[in-house]
């Protein structure tokens, strides 16, 4: 972390100040869904139980001066209010900032949500116009709709376990929360459809977004091929593409990437390596001809790349524009100088702590969005919020805190 650029706390985007957000989520789904919300501008309202807040501060080791860094990585710019929601007295304080907000962002099961008195309908008899937002394993309809879910069921479900790893081995996980991450865009990029349509209309919408789904959805490319061929790929370790040479390949230490997607980078890699004229052979002359020679191919290119160390081949390939890469480990992607500079790795000082984030990995106008506030200590703004938006005195705050309701 000692290595990363500081960055105070900042105005950041304003592209959504105006929009208050509630958010009821907890885990890594909802939360990153809301932390692009919060980047983008919005004011978003943390709501979490009293003992224990969110599931994933509990997500670890590690931990960072106690806090869970599962945690911190998806919640900045949000505001915490440690509430018990579940009683009536603490129902009623949520009613109320139901009312003041203009999007609703939850993770619970169908039944759950009717249970607290959180489901749409309840929800949008309290502000009609509200943008409701609801993400869970399998959508608010069908046989599964009350069945949990994490990103690793998902995954199960979504068919991208079985094409990932080794022809010969286990159906693998990939190795972050995809499942969950592709959810939290999803609903993220509907909230803001939904508020932009809300403008013209006046109407509240109600989002609709499940992990299996968007899991799903990641695999298109692979799922329509099938239904449209009927050629069923398993496992292949990442060499099966639709792409002759699209795979890792060693050299004579590290591995590296290559992508020869086109016909002329074909011709540009033979170029680079010294061999032009092998681009000059008709029976690899495309794509087809070259996925119907693929093992041969793959051979010739593998033994070629062996003779040199990877640091030759990316600056002999780099010159050439011939797409390539490093498999770079997580402590490599975090010290890459051009990704620092680009604003996607740094350390948010808010003066009372220090603690590493991975930025929006979006730039506006040049610019990478700057955090406005560190992930929030459990309840650390309960009192801020029930006095600026429902005016609540000293006294009723103080008689929540003795009912334990915050």
């Amino acid at each position: 972390m000692d290595r990363l650029p500081r960055q105070a706390p900042g105005t950041g985007w304003t592209f959504l100040q105006g929009v208050r957000v509630l958010d009821l989520t907890t885990s890594v789904a909802g939360p990153s869904a809301t932390l692009l919300l919060a980047d983008f501008g919005a004011d978003v309202i943390k709501v979490e139980r009293r003992q224990g807040g969110d599931d994933a501060r509990g997500w670890g080791p590690p931990f960072l001066d106690g806090e869970s860094l599962w945690f911190v990585a998806v919640n900045r710019n949000k505001r915490s209010v440690a509430l018990d929601y579940a009683s009536p007295a603490g129902a009623a304080v949520l009613r109320e900032l139901i009312g003041k907000c203009d999007v609703l962002v939850l993770n619970q099961p169908p039944r759950v949500a009717r249970k607290l008195g959180v489901d749409a309908d309840s929800v949008q008899a309290l502000r009609g116009d509200i943008v409701y937002v609801s993400i869970t394993g399998f959508g608010l309809g069908g046989e599964r709709a009350d069945w949990p879910c994490y990103d690793l069921i998902a995954e199960g479900y979504s068919g991208i376990m079985d094409l990932t790893g080794a022809p010969d081995g286990e159906p693998q996980k990939v190795g972050a929360p995809a499942a969950d991450m592709l959810a939290g865009q999803d609903a993220a990029l509907a909230t803001v459809a939904a508020l932009f349509e809300r403008i013209r209309s006046g109407r509240g919408r109600v989002v609709d977004i499940a992990l299996v789904d968007s899991m799903t959805r990641f695999l298109a490319c692979r799922i329509v091929p099938f239904l449209g061929s009927g050629e069923l790929l398993r496992r292949s370790g990442g060499k099966d593409s639709v792409i002759a040479v699209y795979q890792t390949f060693d050299t004579a230490d590290d591995p590296i990437t290559l992508g020869l997607g086109t016909d002329n980078l074909w011709r540009r890699f033979w170029s680079a390596v010294g061999s032009p004229q092998r681009a000059d052979d008709k029976t690899a002359a495309t794509n087809k001809d070259r996925r119907s020679r693929r093992a041969e191919i793959v051979a010739e290119i593998q033994a070629l790349l062996k003779t040199q160390p990877r640091a030759h081949w990316l600056s002999v390939l780099g010159q050439a524009r011939v797409p390539c890469g490093p498999i770079n480990r997580v402590d490599e992607v975090s010290a890459d100088a051009n990704l620092i500079e680009r604003g996607l790795f740094y350390c948010l000082d808010d003066g009372a702590r220090r603690v590493p984030q991975v930025g929006v990995g979006m730039r506006i106008d040049g610019d990478a969005s700057t955090a406005r506030r560190a992930p929030p200590r459990l309840g650390e703004h309960s009192e801020e919020i029930l006095r600026e938006l429902l005016d609540y005195s000293d006294a009723r705050i103080e008689e929540l805190r003795r009912q334990e309701i915050i």
